[in-house]
């Protein structure tokens, strides 16, 4: 039978590998949490996950505060691009002349929102949050393989947020080219105000931004191959952590590719190169720039930009897995399917790209080959979704905030996904391109489901990030504003999309043919403002609850996983004692002939001899 060893015999993973030996540096990990620290190493430049998971949950939630609060203003331009606007000048000053926004600075808000949603939130306050946090006290480790890189990893993010936020501010205005940056708005700083110094700026914070992700998504893959505990081998592990461990690696091999992007298109705008200009007239005059082409600027990006999409939604998909599994009381349906499903994700991801750019003028023969594996790639999304619906199926339902949120999230990758089958086809997208069918759809299938998993995530795993709970009728409250406000947002995009309505525009008053959508737009714009006023429910019940919340216990939830046999706070080494040897899958729910309807992970089948079955008698041996 299998006997525990010291605290320190950690697994290297996997199955049938010896045990670490027992360092002082264990000791020293183990040891930490007894000894005072001081304020600005425990709570700033700490080197504990936990902390710096909190690190970056905090800072994106400021990003998100902010990229609604943009998304507010092009709206009101959008939805009343008649109304005078001067009650708007304190806040934006000389971007409001005439009681008018000015054109320029609409482009502005576009493409800071695009940016601070996709990479700042989605990316940083998603992923870096919830790896952090989870990966060490799921695999049953004391911390990441190293807390130093791993504080590096939000400071560079850190120092990434302040030069994008200092670059609102500038006389000039910030970055306009869109969040895509194409060239040559992007690569000719007297392009438009917006092509100046803040775009420059925007190149420099993309740079440490790329860093700070590339530190972390090594610390991630190395944490998970190298410090999961004894007996958790790669086929234990939740679901929650394949996400993460493969959003890493699709980083790592991804990001780097925007970085060379962002260098290019730095050598273009300082140093006279061509790599993606050529036949550049500005005012009728004539630039030098030949030979370069900005096409070769959109495979670069959409190399990142597409495996992108999943870096933000396959870590909302592995923690709604979990989710859903907790409190349906059910074990997850189609445990190796879902892994095999995120691989097939993961691989597939890097040979969709250019399906973003079939009005390029592209060979058609080869959009024909894009077409048809990104209707591959829906197969394994399809997998996913019958998996989570199998899994609700005749559950014994816990409708928690976490679990509605969760549902939430299946219910707009569903919407989401299907316009995606439409935008996949080449023939259709062509016609649909650069419209608000476009917007609509990767705001559900991206966006707003990746929210909905962040909000899940948040409510779920809040008592023991901070050892109290969240208040249920304010998630419940929040939940509805939110579910209903997205759908009335993005689902009348789709119709006004599919009648030919434009992107990036910033009036549509001088087009006969859009009057008709006079009213609706105005529609989209209310539902979208108030959707946005209604997180504040959100922002007060986390920060209320962070010190007045009802005080949790050690598993809430009565979930099967690791974590949740740590104190209600884990401190820095998070188990005080032995770490936990794993014995069984993480899925044990409403197993016939258990005393419990949950059997944690750590618990051996020796212990379990009236829910064992057949071939799980001999296990601890």
């Amino acid at each position: 039978m299998a006997t525990n060893l010291p605290v320190s015999a950690q697994s290297q993973g996997g199955i049938g590998t010896a045990p670490v030996p027992h360092t002082e540096h264990d000791d020293h990990l183990h040891d930490h949490e007894h000894h005072d620290q001081h304020w600005l190493w425990k709570y700033v430049f700490s080197q504990d996950h936990k902390m710096i998971a909190r690190q970056f949950l905090i800072t994106g939630m400021f990003w998100a505060v902010i990229g609604g609060l943009l998304s507010s203003l092009f709206r009101l331009q959008l939805g009343w691009p008649e109304a005078t606007l001067d009650w708007l000048q304190p806040l934006l000053g000389k971007w409001i002349a005439g009681g008018k926004l000015d054109p320029e600075f609409y482009l502005a808000l576009v493409t800071m929102h695009g940016t601070i949603m996709v990479f700042f939130v989605l990316t940083a306050g998603l992923s870096g949050t919830f790896s952090n946090f989870l990966i060490p006290l799921q695999v049953g480790a004391r911390d990441m393989a190293s807390g130093f890189m791993n504080m590096l990893s939000y400071w560079f993010f850190f120092l990434s947020s302040v030069i994008m936020f200092s670059s609102l501010f500038l006389e000039t205005g910030p970055a306009a080219a869109g969040w895509t940056i194409y060239p040559p708005l992007s690569a000719l700083p007297q392009a438009i105000s917006g092509s100046g110094m803040g775009m420059t700026m925007w190149l420099v914070s993309m740079v440490f931004f790329i860093v700070s992700q590339l530190l972390g998504g090594v610390n991630y893959v190395t944490t998970v191959i190298n410090m999961r505990t004894r007996g958790m081998s790669m086929s234990k592990l939740p679901l929650t952590i394949w996400a993460f461990f493969l959003t890493a690696i699709l980083g790592i091999l991804s990001f780097p590719v925007l970085f060379s992007a962002a260098l290019l298109l730095v050598f273009d705008r300082s140093f006279g190169t061509s790599f993606f200009l050529s036949d550049i007239y500005i005012a009728g005059q004539a630039l030098h720039n030949q030979g370069g082409s900005p096409v070769l600027f959109q495979h670069l990006f959409w190399f990142l930009g597409h495996p992108e999409v999943y870096i933000v939604i396959m870590p909302a998909m592995g923690m709604v897995s979990e989710i859903l599994a907790t409190n349906a009381r059910k074990p997850i349906f189609g445990y190796r399917a879902m892994i095999g499903s995120l691989i097939g994700i993961s691989l597939l991801s890097f040979v969709v790209w250019a399906h973003h750019m079939f009005v390029t003028g592209m060979n058609p023969f080869l959009g024909s080959v894009f077409m048809f594996l990104t209707l591959i790639i829906a197969v394994p999304s399809g997998v996913k979704v019958f998996n989570w619906l199998a899994t609700l199926w005749r559950g014994n339902i816990r409708f928690t905030s976490a679990m509605l949120f969760a549902i939430g999230f299946v219910s707009l990758f569903i919407s989401g996904g299907l316009t995606g089958i439409i935008l996949g086809n080449a023939t259709l997208d062509i016609q649909m391109h650069n419209t608000y069918f476009v917007v609509a759809h990767f705001h559900l299938v991206m966006g707003s489901s990746a929210f909905f998993g962040l909000f899940a995530g948040v409510y779920h795993w809040f008592p023991k990030m901070f050892g109290r709970m969240m208040d249920e009728k304010l998630g419940y409250i929040h939940f509805w504003l939110t579910f209903i406000g997205v759908y009335l947002v993005f689902m009348p995009m789709h119709y006004v999309g599919i009648a030919g309505f434009p992107r990036r525009y910033y009036s549509w008053t001088g087009f006969d043919a859009f009057s008709q959508f006079a009213d609706l737009n105005k529609f989209i714009s209310a539902a979208a403002i108030i959707a946005f006023f209604a997180q504040f429910i959100f922002i007060f019940n986390f920060f209320y609850s962070i010190f007045r919340g009802r005080r949790a216990t050690q598993n809430p939830w009565n979930s099967t996983t690791l974590e949740w046999t740590t104190p209600i706070i884990p401190g820095h080494g998070n188990w005080p004692g032995e770490i936990p040897a794993v014995y069984r899958w993480p899925y044990d729910y409403s197993k016939p002939g258990a005393e419990t309807d949950f059997i944690p992970q750590n618990v051996p089948y020796s212990q379990t001899a009236s829910s064992n079955l057949p071939y799980e008698r001999e296990l601890d041996d």
